[in-house]
């Protein structure tokens, strides 16, 4: 069994904080915010977010600093991309440099609850050492 995790919401709009917050708490999920990028650092390095969902561009930095920041950490930190852009190519750059999944902003309901699931699915998978096909 795998210890329970937060899900940390880091975005520069705190009506979009707000939104996504309340829509991970309905799903029974400790949930975390940040504005910036630093706060966001603070609140990895505590040891436990297990998720986070960060808009594109941040006051502070990218998405892609906040990638950077996970890969040290002990525990593997998820991270959704939101992105108001739907290009493909930009999905795919998101994709290949760790983030582990990208969903239209703002968010919808299904997606943000899929990516919870997916997340969880992740975990177990990790703290088991097996591979989704040894579910199967």
């Amino acid at each position: 069994m795998t210890a329970p995790w937060d899900v940390l919401v880091l975005s520069r709009q705190a009506e979009n904080r707000r939104a996504l917050c309340t829509m991970l708490q309905r799903q029974g999920v400790s949930t975390l915010s940040a504005a910036t990028l630093g706060e966001c650092r603070e609140a990895i390095a505590q040891g436990k977010v297990g998720l986070v969902f960060s808009d594109r561009n941040l006051p502070d930095g990218t998405y892609q600093d906040l990638l950077q920041a996970t890969r040290t950490l002990p525990r593997k930190v998820r991270v959704v991309v939101t992105s108001d852009q739907a290009d493909w190519d930009d999905y795919l750059e998101a994709i290949r440099l760790g983030a582990f999944d990208v969903i239209p902003a703002p968010c919808r309901r299904a997606d943000v609850e899929w990516m919870l699931i997916q997340a969880k699915r992740d975990e177990r998978t990790v703290a088991t050492g097996s591979d989704a096909r040894d579910a199967a």
